[in-house]
């Protein structure tokens, strides 16, 4: 199985979507951009209007109250879209549209979100996002109960299980071990000040 470790893109304007992707292209070609509304959490993240540039693929992880709406209206600028299931009113539909679009799904699970809610569903989506923090902001703290929620679900699902937050060399191996195999990373890169040490401790 691949291991791939995803930056997150947490902007509030186009500069500084464009200042994190230059700072990373030296190491890594592929994102994600959280996206964030101020209400499904407290933070916003990425709620404007913004311009990825074309030469780097990206996944896009709503946090927001109205992802169908968000989706219809921004998917092509993305490879992958992780919806928040806590707020996907027709998991079945959204899962028809995106992949009418030629765009691959997943689902991302807050920490007190019992995989069971998506298990109807692990045949047709291309990804589970496990938060194993409480989302919504850089630097959250690791939520040790993630770790059997991973265990859980590998055991069913033999797919991209993907975790993001507070995701540190010590902690990603203890994901990796429970059965993730992506890793979105937010402020342990961001608060670098040596990017290729910080690439080089996180290599799983």
């Amino acid at each position: 199985m691949n291991y791939e470790i995803i930056p997150t893109i947490i902007a509030n304007s186009q500069q500084e979507i464009e200042d994190l992707l230059k700072k990373y292209s030296v190491y890594f070609k592929y994102f994600q951009i959280d996206v964030m509304d101020g209400l499904f959490v407290t933070h916003k993240s990425n709620w404007f209007d913004f311009k990825l540039p074309e030469k780097f693929k990206y996944e896009a992880h709503l946090m927001v109250n109205n992802p169908e709406e968000w989706i219809k209206a921004n998917y092509s600028q993305f490879e992958v879209i992780i919806a928040n299931f806590e707020k996907v009113k027709d998991p079945q539909k959204l899962i028809n549209f995106v992949k009418s679009k030629g765009k691959k799904i997943g689902f991302a699970l807050n920490p007190e979100t019992s995989i069971m809610h998506i298990m109807p569903y692990l045949k047709e989506i291309d990804r589970v996002l496990i938060l194993t923090v409480n989302p919504g902001s850089y630097g959250a703290d690791f939520v040790e109960a993630s770790l059997e929620k991973i265990k859980m679900l590998r055991m069913d699902y033999k797919g991209n299980i993907e975790v993001d937050g507070h995701i540190n060399p010590q902690t990603i191996k203890l994901c990796k071990k429970a059965g993730a195999n992506m890793f979105a990373i937010g402020s342990y890169l961001k608060n670098s000040w040596d990017l290729k040490a910080a690439f080089k401790s996180l290599k799983v």
